[in-house]
């Protein structure tokens, strides 16, 4: 599991969850009827702290992580997050590793 996170993105988070640093980001699969990587599940985002963090990493005073009953969702896969001008908005590309 790697999960690589970009700049643009980084400062949508920042504006996003307009709270003060150090904060913690949890990444988790939500079920919402569509999705790219695991039919009917696509990534969602709360402001949390995490209760038993398998991956984490902190950029910025913002620390992403995954908890240990998620990772399932991001087995032998490379996320990237990104931001999107045209759309105003993050989106997220799954790389498979087989």
């Amino acid at each position: 599991m790697t999960i690589k996170i970009d700049q643009e993105a980084l400062k949508w988070f920042e504006r996003e969850f307009d709270t003060s640093k150090p904060f913690h980001i949890r990444l988790y699969p939500q079920y919402a009827g569509f999705g790219d990587k695991n039919k009917g599940y696509s990534l969602a985002f709360s402001l949390e702290a995490p209760a038993v963090a398998a991956e984490q990493q902190e950029l910025n005073g913002i620390t992403f992580y995954v908890e240990s009953n998620d990772t399932w969702f991001f087995d032998d896969t490379e996320v990237e997050i990104k931001y999107s001008d045209t759309h105003g908005e993050i989106f997220t590309n799954y790389k498979e590793h087989h």
